[in-house]
């Protein structure tokens, strides 16, 4: 059973999860709603309900594989659970990343301002941009499940022995991880030169604009900040998560430290969780529909005072 320490950080974690749950789930709803209110399924609606959607995948998915390595570790070498979790994890958590790129895409070809041709010719194929993105992630699949293939056998075949797990850790570590993750590695690039860019069009804009005579900030200004909020914090929680990983995946070396996993886990739960509220807190139109679900919250919990007086 857990010691105090762990389950105050598994406390932690359901409570993220919780969060997280809630979080997409209304991002999600609010998606189809609006969707299903204007017949029309937009691509921005599109990509927030596939993030919203493939987020709450991965926390039940961690949430899951972390249960399983601290209640019944050898449940998941005995069984074809680590498979199953293994395969699930490489799919959802790519196509995560491919919801999220696409979102950082999106925001970068209607915000930034650019009078390049490239520019200019890319902000009028942005449907045929997403198109090429899907056919990378399926690229990227197939070309990473033979390594996850691998990775599983190798770790259910040999994994009472220690000494060879961590040696082939300090050996191959590093090329493994990069081979599992070359799909995410070049997604993650491409939302670096995306940041940049936004960075450099926001500069440009204001030294072209300035701040106008009241002193507050024009849309475009006000447009460029909000983008760079969405790409730095997902820059953040992203490498959060990943090291996350990380340590769970350290874990195998020192079986007896559930305080690593469990650390991990949290670490690695707060990316998909936290990056959704702020995408509610920048989106007008999900942080105005938060608003109205909190009013109306709070006039149910009055009432429920008053009825009870």
């Amino acid at each position: 059973m857990p010691g105090i320490m762990e389950g105050i950080l598994f406390s932690v974690v359901i409570g993220e999860s919780i969060l997280g749950f809630l979080g997409n789930g209304f991002i999600g709803i609010i998606n189809c709603i609006e969707s299903v209110k204007n017949k029309k399924l937009s691509m921005i609606g599109f990509i927030l309900i596939g993030l919203a959607i493939s987020r709450i995948c991965l926390i039940w998915i961690l949430i899951t594989d972390g249960i399983i390595h601290i209640f019944s570790l050898d449940l998941y070498f005995t069984s074809n659970l680590a498979d199953y979790i293994a395969y699930s994890w490489v799919i959802i958590n790519q196509t995560n990343t491919w919801f999220a790129t696409s979102l950082i895409i999106f925001y970068f070809l209607k915000i930034a301002n650019f009078s390049h041709y490239i520019f200019l010719w890319l902000k009028m194929r942005i449907n045929w941009i997403f198109s090429l993105l899907m056919g990378s992630l399926l690229i990227s699949l197939l070309f990473t499940f033979p390594q996850i293939v691998k990775i599983v056998n190798n770790q259910k075949i040999n994994n009472r022995n220690t000494t060879w797990q961590v040696a082939r850790r300090k050996n191959g570590f590093i090329i493994e991880q990069v081979l599992l993750n070359v799909g995410i590695i070049i997604l993650f690039l491409i939302t670096l030169i995306m940041c940049f860019l936004v960075v450099i069009s926001l500069w440009r804009h204001k030294k072209k604009m300035q701040l106008n005579v009241f002193g507050l900030r024009d849309p475009n200004t006000e447009a460029h900040v909000k983008a760079m909020k969405v790409l730095i914090s997902f820059i953040i929680l992203f490498v959060l998560h990943f090291i996350g990983i990380a340590m769970e995946i350290t874990f195998f070396t020192v079986p007896e430290n559930k305080v690593l996993l469990i650390l991990g886990l949290a670490t690695a739960v707060i990316y998909p969780w936290g990056h959704s509220f702020i995408l509610i807190l920048v989106n007008r139109k999900l942080k105005q529909a938060s608003l109205r679900v909190l009013r109306q919250l709070k006039f149910c919990e009055k009432g429920e005072n008053l009825r009870a007086n």
